[in-house]
């Protein structure tokens, strides 16, 4: 009898191309996933208040991370389609705009965490244990806020360039190191003090600059992608305009779905610090669900966005149906995944009764929930970011997160005092709502355009300063 043998897909074929991409990011979101899944895992030793602090606090974290989401995929749309122009001196300019941006907002951030938490964590709670907790996580995390300004432009630069195997490493480094500090810093091995949640934020800041430093090693040896004082000091007025009008609204949609997303933990902290708590495990679950989805949503925005950078349309719009199928496959897995894990997580949560009971059913909830993120995250972040269309994603979950879902919650918790369950089930609709309109533009093809420019360096474009 003859072994069968694995094929390995042919590079130059959508299913080799969307491999070669997808497997690095896919391992890269795992690890992220089970990074903060061990904060969980771990802090669940320590008490069920220290995981609901830093689950409201790490809210902060999460809109911060949207924010350099938003300004690297806006980078990331310049960038992969100039990578498939073969533009090397654009993309640099480019990096060197969306690093003033960040390096702005992250200063701003690491400076309100250091000085002011205390009033940070009041937005998501009155209980004066919670609010003790998350403003001493957040004060040691302020460092962590600045030095991600830099590492996740210059990392999703990168991956635009399909240099994903460097930053999946970056990442690997980084993610090991910090579930290890982490266990040194909770629980005070090798002579380390017992911190609790401030241990979790210590660790994840000391993490995040071994990080930073080994970005600069790996910029130092690149050829063409640099982290330089000389790229963002350098200066182009079309391609400024073109960040702005391009990336600002995938910084903006990121944004503001970011903070709608903090919102229901508003919604839910004043309703119940049990529902907190199972919550902060329903996250990491959820996490693992739309691991493989929001992957691959990832790794085909990048080849999309290279293919029409190359002016191949036709052959851009064909991958894009392909990249739709196999999301709609990955999303069914995902649902599945979390399904799965609800046996798992039931016997490991240390929670009280009122709180596994909200544990079981936010899970249950979530199993169909995988699959509207995943459609969703793939067309408005992925496909039509990668033909320039950021606009489209910013204006449609600016009216669903903000017009129908938010006050939605509001309504329903606090005028209508619905129980937690419903209430909860009531936000997590707020996917599927989106669904009629943003299949229907992915259907008219109006997303998929050229945004290259050329002779960009020529004449008075281009100042430096």
């Amino acid at each position: 009898m003859k072994l069968l043998k694995f094929k390995r897909p042919d590079e130059n074929t959508f299913a080799g191309q969307i491999t070669k991409l997808v497997v690095p990011i896919v391992l890269q979101n795992l690890l992220s996933a089970s990074v903060n899944s061990a904060d969980v895992v771990m802090l669940n030793f320590v008490g069920q208040s220290s995981i609901s602090a830093v689950s409201l606090a790490a809210q902060y974290t999460s809109v911060l991370f949207m924010v350099f989401f938003g300004l690297g995929t806006g980078a990331s749309m310049l960038c992969a389609q100039y990578y498939g122009k073969g533009d090397f001196r654009a993309i640099a300019t480019v990096q060197g705009i969306a690093l003033r941006f960040s390096m702005a907002i992250s200063t701003l951030f690491a400076a309100a965490a250091l000085t002011v938490p205390e009033l940070m964590m009041t937005l998501f709670t009155k209980d004066p244990e919670l609010i003790r907790l998350g403003a001493g996580y957040l004060r040691f995390l302020s460092v962590s806020f600045f030095c991600c300004g830099i590492i996740e432009v210059y990392l999703s630069v990168l991956r635009s360039v399909s240099r994903v195997v460097i930053s999946t490493a970056l990442n690997i480094f980084t993610f090991c190191t910090n579930i290890l500090l982490n266990a040194v810093f909770i629980f005070g091995l090798f002579g380390a003090p017992k911190l609790g949640a401030a241990g979790v934020a210590i660790a994840t800041s000391l993490s995040r600059l071994l990080e930073l430093g080994l970005c600069m090693i790996v910029s130092a040896k690149s050829e063409h992608v640099k982290l330089s004082l000389r790229g963002m000091l350098t200066r182009n007025r079309l391609l400024f305009q073109d960040f702005v009008r391009l990336s600002l609204p995938a910084l903006g949609n990121d944004v503001i779905w970011g903070i709608g997303f903090s919102m229901y933990s508003v919604i839910i902290g004043h309703m119940s610090s049990d529902a907190v708590a199972a919550n902060s495990f329903v996250v990491v679950v959820r996490n693992f669900g739309t691991i493989l989805c929001f992957g691959l949503g990832n790794a085909g925005g990048i080849l999309l966005g290279q293919k029409i950078g190359e002016n191949q349309l036709e052959e851009a719009a064909l991958y894009a149906k392909k990249l739709m199928k196999l999301t709609v496959i990955t999303g069914a897995i995902g649902g599945l995944i979390v399904l799965a894990s609800i046996p798992i997580v039931m016997n490991f949560a240390a929670l009280t009764e009122t709180g596994m009971h909200y544990l079981k059913y936010m899970l249950l909830i979530n199993t169909y929930y995988v699959m509207g993120a995943a459609v969703n995250t793939t067309l408005i972040a992925g496909a039509f970011r990668a033909g320039g269309d950021s606009r489209f994603g910013f204006v449609c979950d600016l009216i669903d997160m903000w017009g129908y879902a938010v006050p939605l919650g509001f309504f329903a918790a606090f005028v209508l005092k619905l129980p937690v369950l419903w209430v909860y089930f009531l936000l997590c609709t707020d996917e599927f709502v989106k669904w009629p309109w943003v299949i229907r533009h992915y259907r008219s093809g109006k997303w998929l355009k050229n945004i290259t420019r050329d002779d960009l360096f020529v004449g008075q474009t281009v100042e430096n300063s």
